[in-house]
């Protein structure tokens, strides 16, 4: 398997998993043991939420197999303000938290924005000016989540290119869905798994995102894809994950 395809969910804890995914009786502290064996990513959500340390990104990384892989998900304070030119502080503060203890298996950084944040050329720009390009030596990719249809323009891409990040492509009809071919770093978050298949996401409606990204990863030695099952039916987000697997 080609291992620039990074894919997974969002999360391990969920109690739904364990009547699903989880085999019976799993001591909830080994769920991301378990969890990172079936799939190659996993996307961080309690990072937006609560503010981690350096002990807790070492044992995830010890924890979790070669060539595993952590998005991480940035605390709500950076990115949900009016004015994201003072996030500063609150960037800083996340990036230096101790991620640098995920070592190789730290992956892309997600921002994500308030669905009421509007494109405005100059507070997206001021924003990228202060994510900063490593962190303890290592180098940091950056990716926006832009929820609102605004994003939808070449002027947002044209920044994203300038300051090497990218954006999130999603096939939800809530969110805009963006391409951007300019980055070497595609990253899907596919929110539309049904409670009516048991693997989320039937078979021919996952092989076209399973030949994209295939098709991505073979354009260079650079391009590298993550691809999240995040929502929809959540509880059906790790067998979407496993089946896109197993087509790749």
């Amino acid at each position: 398997m080609n291992t620039r395809i990074h894919v997974g969910i969002g999360g391990w804890t969920f109690e739904p998993w364990r009547d699903n995914f989880y085999p019976a009786g799993l001591a909830h502290s080994k769920e991301l043991n378990y969890a990172s064996r079936q799939v190659t990513a996993i996307e961080v959500n309690g990072t937006f939420y609560s503010t981690f340390g350096a002990s807790t990104f070492a044992k995830w990384r010890d924890e979790t197999p070669e060539h595993f892989v952590f998005s991480l998900k940035a605390h709500r304070f950076t990115t949900h303000r009016r004015d994201l030119g003072t996030a500063e502080e609150g960037v800083q503060r996340f990036v230096n938290s101790g991620l640098a203890e995920l070592g190789d298996k730290l992956g892309p950084l997600l921002w994500q924005l308030m669905p009421t944040t509007q494109f405005v050329p100059e507070n997206i720009e001021a924003f990228l000016k202060l994510l900063p390009r490593e962190v303890a030596g290592r180098p940091l990719r950056h990716v926006i989540d832009a929820r609102h249809p605004s994003f939808s323009s070449e002027a947002y891409l044209d920044l994203l290119q300038k300051h090497s990040c990218t954006t999130v492509y999603t096939d939800s009809d809530k969110f805009p869905s963006i391409p951007h071919a300019r980055s070497d770093l595609a990253y899907l978050r596919l929110m539309r798994s049904s409670a009516d298949c048991a693997t989320g996401y039937r078979v021919e409606d996952l092989q076209p995102w399973v030949t994209g990204a295939r098709q991505w990863v073979q354009t260079s030695q650079k391009h590298e894809a993550f691809v999240f099952f995040i929502n929809g039916a959540k509880e059906r987000a790790p067998a979407a994950a496993m089946s896109f697997l197993q087509l790749l």
